[in-house]
């Protein structure tokens, strides 16, 4: 497999390099780039030498993301980053994870590991566009079932409002105003909800889009949320979430 590397932090690259001589298979690091300015002509000429790419988010002379307006990448990207907020733009294109730093041999193999799962699990597809197009069919849960009493209700997806943690319960929300406790943390609903219509704005809350009824900006420009129904006054924005969470909320 061959792979390039953009990360303009030295030490983070020779530690990808590191883990990748670690992992089983033959794992070919073709080019180590530490720039856009560095990155755009190398992969307008190498594109098709390429099988995997690891891209640091940030790098010193702009975003990882701006090589997709101005190059077609249609190979896997692995993105690594020390923040979270960019994470629905990374899904917006050829991503296959998103690894936060410091970078874990453990985050890496896993990553490698879903690589090869979706290729076996598309082996018959023409390309890896045909793969990446796939992905982004992704399907997500439409329905949730609860218990209440000796009852089971199933929830639609649209009927529900919020998702919180409270200690080491996880509950949801509907559009009724009613709670009910669920088998699901929120780091796995991460993964099962649509991420065009669900963001996780703090440790506590995953809201939907159609539940907010109003957002304030207060203090060192954080922001408040006021869903309908009005299930919690003090829905608070993440400071790091807050970027990300205007791109969501205006749909780009």
């Amino acid at each position: 497999m061959n792979i390039v590397i953009i990360e303009d932090e030295p030490l983070a690259a020779e530690k990808l390099r590191r883990y990748l001589e670690k992992c089983k298979g033959t794992m070919n690091i073709i080019a180590e780039l530490a720039s856009l300015s560095t990155a755009v002509p190398w992969i307008s000429e190498h594109i098709d030498e390429v099988d995997l790419f690891f891209m640091d988010v940030q790098l010193s002379d702009g975003l990882s993301f701006e090589l997709f307006s101005s190059l077609n990448i249609n190979k896997p990207v692995i993105f690594t980053t020390a923040f979270d907020e960019f994470a629905i733009d990374a899904f917006k294109v050829n991503s296959i994870d998103y690894l936060l730093k410091p970078v874990t041999f453990t985050d890496l193999s896993r990553s490698l590991r879903k690589l090869e799962s979706i290729q076996k699990q598309f082996a018959n597809a023409e390309n890896v566009s045909a793969i990446l197009q796939n992905i982004s069919k992704k399907s997500f849960k439409d329905r949730f079932l609860v218990k209440t009493g000796n009852h089971i209700k199933s929830i639609r997806i649209e009927d529900i409002i919020a998702f919180q943690a409270e200690g080491r319960d996880v509950s949801l929300w509907t559009n009724k105003g009613k709670e009910y406790i669920i088998e699901y943390k929120l780091e796995a609903l991460d993964d099962l909800l649509d991420p065009k219509l669900f963001f996780r704005v703090n440790r506590s809350f995953i809201v939907s889009l159609q539940s907010i009824d109003d957002v304030i900006v207060y203090s060192n420009r954080r922001l408040k949320l006021t869903l309908d129904p009005d299930i919690n006054t003090g829905i608070v924005v993440s400071r790091e979430k807050v970027s990300s969470f205007k791109q969501w909320f205006e749909g780009v």
